[in-house]
This record gives C-alpha cells, sequence and structure tokens, in this order.
C-alpha cells in the first residue's frame, strides 16, 4: 500500500504548475497506450501518511475542461471528514487547452471519437487501481457525456467499481433531445470550420466576452475563453459531439439493472440534453428500497450546473458517499 506524504502526486502523474493557493495539484496523466496525455486535478486524501480509503473519479461532459470543474469538486473535498477521500478528474482527450498547447493531437475525427475516451478513462481508472490496490475502493462521478463513459467503465471493470454517481445523464438517444435536434451542426466538416472561425475571438477585447456571458462567474468564463480560443479543443469537442449523436441510442437497460446496487442519479427538473431520457431511464431503474438513489434537482439548477451551482451538487454527492458507506 502505498505511504507517505498524502500530498505526493501518485507516480503515475506528472506535475504541471504547482500553485500552492489551490487544495489540488495540477497535473499531466502522460501519454500511455497510444493515447494522447491529458490534463488532471488530484485532491490528495487530508489525513497525512495515509493513503486514500476511497477515491472520486470524476469524469467531465462535454467540452472536457477539467477547471470548469474544480470549485464542484474542491467542494466534494472541504466536506470530507473522514480525511481519508481522495479525488482525481481528469479531461477528455484534445478537449483541453492546458494539454493542447503542450501537446497538440492529431486532428483526425477518430482521435476524438467516444471510444477513444472510454479507453482513456479505462486507463486512469486501471492506474489508480493498480497503484492504490484493493484496500481503496474506486467510485466513478460522470456528468452528462461523461456519465455514459461511466457506464461504460462500470460495465468493463464492475469488480472494481464501488459505486457510480449519473449527474444529469446523457446516457440514451441524446439526438431525440430538444438540445440533440437544434446542435445538428456537429456533423464534418462544421467542427474544422467553426474551430478557425474561433480565431477571430482572439480580436474581441476582455470586457465584451464577459459581458457575452453575464451568468458566468469571471474565474469561469476565463476558462470558457480559453477554450475557445484553442481551435484544436473546438474541433475536438465538436467531433466527439457528433459522436455523441451517432453513438448513444438505446438505453442499456440490462447494466443499470445488474449494477442498480452501486448506481445514483441526479437529475434537472427541466433538461433540454436529457429531455425524455429521464423518465426512460426511471421506468427501468428499480432503486434499492429505502435509499435516496434518485434525486430530482432544484428548478433553479440548470445541466451545467458547474458554472454557479457546483456546492449545491457537492453536497448532494457527498450525502451520497456518507450513505453508501464510502466516507
Amino acid at each position: 500500500m502505498p505511504t507517505g506524504d498524502s500530498h505526493s502526486l501518485p507516480p503515475f502523474l506528472e506535475s504541471l504548475a504547482p500553485d500552492s493557493s489551490v487544495p489540488y495539484t495540477n497535473a499531466l496523466f502522460p501519454a500511455t497506450e497510444g493515447l494522447p496525455p491529458v490534463h488532471v486535478h488530484w485532491w490528495p486524501c487530508k489525513k497525512v501518511g495515509v493513503s486514500p480509503s476511497i477515491i472520486l473519479l470524476f469524469i467531465p461532459g462535454n467540452p472536457g475542461v477539467i477547471d470548469f470543474y474544480h470549485p464542484f469538486l474542491t467542494a466534494i473535498h472541504n466536506q470530507d471528514r473522514s480525511g481519508t477521500l481522495g479525488i482525481l478528474s481528469h479531461s477528455h482527450i484534445g478537449h483541453d487547452p492546458t494539454v493542447e498547447d503542450l501537446a497538440p493531437a492529431h486532428h483526425a475525427s477518430s482521435n476524438y471519437a467516444l471510444p477513444f475516451q472510454i479507453r482513456n478513462s479505462l486507463r486512469i481508472f486501471d492506474a489508480l487501481s493498480a497503484y492504490f490496490g484493493v484496500n481503496t475502493r474506486t467510485v466513478i462521478a460522470g456528468h452528462s457525456v461523461g456519465s455514459w463513459v461511466a457506464l461504460q467503465v462500470l460495465k468493463l471493470r464492475s469488480a472494481a467499481v464501488s459505486g457510480v454517481f449519473f449527474l444529469f445523464p446523457t446516457i440514451t438517444n441524446i439526438a431525440r433531445t430538444p438540445n440533440g435536434r437544434l446542435f445538428d451542426c456537429f456533423r464534418p466538416p462544421f467542427p474544422r470550420i467553426a474551430s478557425q472561425v474561433a480565431r477571430a475571438l482572439r480580436l474581441m477585447p476582455l470586457t465584451i466576452f464577459f459581458r457575452l456571458f453575464p451568468q458566468y462567474p469571471i474565474p469561469q468564463a476565463r476558462v470558457l475563453l480559453s477554450f475557445l480560443l484553442s481551435p484544436s479543443s473546438i474541433f475536438a469537442a465538436m467531433t466527439m459531439a457528433n459522436d455523441e449523436m451517432i453513438s448513444i441510442r438505446e438505453l442499456d437497460v440490462a447494466t443499470l439493472d445488474t449494477y442498480r446496487h452501486q448506481i445514483w442519479f441526479y437529475f434537472a427538473e427541466k433538461d433540454d440534453w436529457v429531455d425524455q431520457g429521464r423518465e426512460t431511464i426511471l421506468q427501468v431503474f428499480k432503486a434499492d428500497p429505502d435509499t435516496v438513489k434518485v434525486v430530482h434537482g432544484h428548478c433553479d439548477i440548470p445541466h451545467a450546473f458547474c458554472i454557479n451551482h457546483s456546492e449545491e451538487l457537492a453536497m448532494e454527492c457527498y450525502e451520497w458517499l456518507v450513505s453508501g458507506g464510502f466516507v
């Protein structure tokens, strides 16, 4: 079992731009298994000199830029009273300007397709399991399409997954949702065209950009701007989105039923990325009696919760960690 300084980075990660003002470590999961490097954030457990008893592995939505989510994950970490919770979040391949600026990926559509993103999450899950061993349990949380990726990891690594939190899950027929029908522009050649037009944003004054997104706190607006200024990141995200429309079809009822004891859901009251998928899921998901496995969020909390509602979702996820006996 790994021991020593609990704030040290696991050896399969490489430190990036150390910043003592934040509670997590900015890092890189290096290129492995024919896949390029991705950006990660690591929150060590609070107790010094011990290995985490539980790790929360977070898989983002699209765009898969983890800087959007660090307020949410930091809020979970802050609530932990066990002192033995570690958290790791990772970006999707090609989405994060932090890494794209260091090691640009080849702009082939297949590099960003869902099978590659699944392989990315699997290699990180496997690295966690190999290093921390059987005494450390792993819970996966996925947002939006990250829920679909988490579902695939659950299917392929079921014996090693202790639980899965599906947040605003887009796990069935995204193309039939209101937003899926609206964003029909994800098909080629539009992703490449849009990624090049994005260069024009470099000429826009910051004050004007921030006025275009008045609901965004300044830190989140800066993350968005960084993403929009990266043509390769836009191309990757839009290419992956097109694959989501094509590949995420019928609900995987068998997997939800088989692992229902390990699953939690959080839905928005209105979600144009999930829409009728919520009712489809609820018709087949049979939660354990006397448990809160399905939460219907407050009407003010949108699909993109990470912009302004990180604290609310963090409270719910931590309650699940407690009620599930993980912390």
